[in-house]
């Protein structure tokens, strides 16, 4: 435990210097001086990359409710990916303590999630997290070849003797593996589960919602996992997204990807964009490196993995897991990691994700996970008890709760990309509607393209175009399309367009067909199991062309069943009056 008295005053000296976000600690260490309490100790969370950030970030709730206890954070130098670290670590509005500031002083504990760099340094019991779930990997270019990533004697001890006072693991498993590799350091490691996990079991209530923010609706929501390195499906397999959003049904599928935020560092926002566009345009979500990934697998119905560790975390919630890795030497066999992808369906085409999906579905993946995680829903208790034991502190009698994860972002496109190339099947007044990127190689039988967000290529091309109504302009002088005026100008402007939809709500549309006429099509929302379930409007007035092209002689107004997703709507058409005409867009 520190004593804040002298200490305290090299603080604000420190902090002074650090910039203005310090200026503002010292500011509240001065007022404490002056009739406050003094904090009693410092925790020092030491950050070599954005991933051990996070990991430490969801530690932080143990210390909730006890004003006297100070958390600073300070970056290790010397890793890769230390330029991002620092940048997410200016996101997470930490106070920072710059390198040799953290040297200077005696600190009361210090947390770090990775055993390698420098931490060993900085003043104070170490207390060391792992960084993923389990330790599945090793990495032939660091430290002792052939042994686990975490477990290697060459980063645990210093002269023979282990540095951290403590080893905080997640399974019992993890305790006898670090016996055999580094016995001195399994003297000081004592099982108090996984903060992540229990972050992500205490945020399950929250997958309708974070499903609504997704815009996934009833679609299945696969996940692609990717770690980092040489053997990560990214590297080996950077067509994987693009092909799978290709081959997969939009209104069927939704499609995102979760990376190791080391690949967010290495490659960065821009130049990862760039890489992904195509599967990105048709309607990919890739998730952020930090509580988002968490969110996408408490929302998905599946994952589709490397040797990541991450999948570990889905297949403990329960969802059903396809392997992608193409083998190599980094994965440890026997580990919880080896046996999941072991039994594990493995895609080897994208066309043949469906069937890998229905295979994993039959498997109870929670069993592999049971290897990687004990006492669940335990770990922030069991961890404040030993935090405060190394700080000489008795814990404040409050609960310690892991944080809700926040939703995930909205999709940049959530209604998914501008075009399709469109497969129909008309059966009398039933019609199945599946829609993909315009770059699939599938047959189709005709394109759609959205006003105004599609290519001009595809807006010349396209049977069916549609727009969809916007919110009223805030500005006093508006100018806005009837729905009437737009759909007649479409057909005059482009030959090659048959359909044009004015979607006016979620359940109305005016359309207009070149030679069948205008009509007021209502979709009826399906109904089943206490749900209300909407389709896309575009995928219908695309199912309705369909049906409206089939017929030779002129059709009547009636009712369509259509097959869109993994649901039927009924689709309504009726003759369009003046009203419908004038709506505005």
């Amino acid at each position: 435990m520190t004593n804040f008295g002298s200490g305290q005053r090299a603080a604000g000296s420190g902090q002074r210097a650090a910039g203005s976000g310090q200026r503002a600690a010292g500011s509240g260490q001065r007022a404490a001086g002056s009739g406050q309490r003094k904090p009693e100790a410092c925790v020092l969370f030491a950050v070599r990359s954005a991933g051990a950030l996070h990991r430490l970030l969801d530690v932080l709730p143990v210390f909730d409710g006890d004003e006297r206890v100070v958390s600073r954070f300070t970056l290790v130098p010397g890793s890769d990916f230390d330029v991002d670290a620092l940048a997410a670590l200016d996101r997470s509005d930490t106070r920072l303590l710059t390198w040799d500031e953290a040297r200077s002083r005696t600190h009361g504990l210090v947390l770090t999630a990775s055993p390698k760099g420098a931490i060993r340094v900085l003043p104070g019991p170490h207390v060391l997290l792992p960084h993923g779930a389990g330790f599945n990997k090793a990495l032939p270019d660091e430290g002792s070849p052939h042994l686990p990533s975490g477990l290697d004697p060459h980063y645990l001890l210093v002269d023979g003797k282990p540095w951290a006072a403590l080893h905080a693991l997640a399974h019992g498993d993890q305790l006898d593996r670090l016996a055999a590799h580094c016995p001195p350091a399994a003297a000081r490691a004592t099982v108090v589960g996984d903060p992540t996990l229990d972050r992500l079991l205490a945020s399950l209530p929250h997958r309708d919602g974070f499903r609504a923010a997704l815009g996934t609706g009833e679609r299945r929501l696969v996940v692609l996992t990717s770690t980092w390195g040489p053997e990560s499906l990214l590297t080996r397999r950077p067509e994987l997204p693009a092909a799978l959003a290709r081959v997969l049904p939009h209104d069927a599928y939704q499609l995102a990807l979760v990376l190791h935020p080391n690949e967010h560092s290495r490659l960065g926002s821009y130049d990862l964009r760039r890489h992904l566009a195509p599967a990105l345009r048709a309607g990919m979500v890739l998730a952020g490196p930090y509580e988002e990934w968490s969110a996408l697998l408490i929302a998905c119905d599946a994952v589709v993995t490397d040797h990541g560790s991450t999948a570990l975390y889905a297949a403990a919630l329960g969802r059903p897991v396809v392997g992608a890795y193409d083998g190599g030497d980094e994965l440890i066999p026997g580990t919880p990691m080896a046996t999941l992808l072991e039994r594990a369906p493995r895609l080897t085409d994208p066309a043949g994700l469906a069937e890998a999906l229905r295979a994993a579905s039959a498997q109870d993946v929670r069993k592999c996970a049971h290897a990687a995680f004990d006492l669940p829903g335990e770990s922030l208790p069991r961890l404040r008890d030993e935090l405060y034991r190394l700080l000489g502190l008795r814990p404040r009698a409050v609960p310690v709760r892991p944080r809700p994860l926040p939703a995930p972002r909205r999709p940049a496109a959530p209604n998914g990309p501008a075009a399709y190339a469109v497969r129909t099947r008309v059966t009398g007044r039933r019609v199945a509607v599946e829609r993909f990127p315009t770059d699939t190689s599938l047959p189709a039988h005709h394109l759609a393209a959205e006003s105004p967000y599609a290519g001009p290529r595809e807006t010349q091309s396209a049977a069916v175009l549609w727009r969809r109504s916007r919110p009223a302009a805030g500005t006093p002088h508006t100018s806005t399309w009837t729905a009437g005026g737009w759909t007649a100008r479409m057909l005059d402007e482009l030959p090659y367009c048959d359909t044009a939809a004015a979607i006016l709500t979620p359940e109305r549309c005016l359309l207009r067909h070149r030679t069948a006429g205008t009509f007021r099509l209502r979709i009826e929302p399906h109904r089943a199991d206490g749900r209300v379930m909407r389709a896309d409007p575009a995928a219908v007035v695309s199912a309705v062309h369909s049906w409206l092209g089939s017929r030779p002689e002129r059709v009547a107004p009636g009712t369509l069943l259509c097959d869109v997703g993994p649901f039927s709507v009924r689709a309504v058409l009726e003759p369009a009056d003046d009203a419908d005409l004038d709506d505005e867009l």
